[in-house]
């Protein structure tokens, strides 16, 4: 088992800036939690965020989720 393979359950949450297209670590831990679903994120996951709302998503369907409510 290597660092990828372990359970998050015990992990540390990390604590992110987001910007346009890249986010910069202000605390170090392991996952980001879903501002829409509240599922946890595994840093090396992380592919959707809103900069504005400064929240980090489980995928497309939450992003777009939370898009209409914040724009809709």
């Amino acid at each position: 088992m290597n660092a990828h393979d372990r359970d998050l359950t015990g992990a540390e949450l990390a604590r992110l800036h987001y910007g346009d297209g890249e986010f910069a670590v202000l605390k170090p831990g392991r996952y980001v939690v879903c501002a829409v679903s509240g599922k946890k994120i595994p840093l090396e996951q992380l592919r959707y965020w809103s900069a504005e709302l400064q929240e980090a998503y489980a995928g497309p369907g939450e992003s777009l989720q939370r898009w209409r409510e914040v724009h809709g």
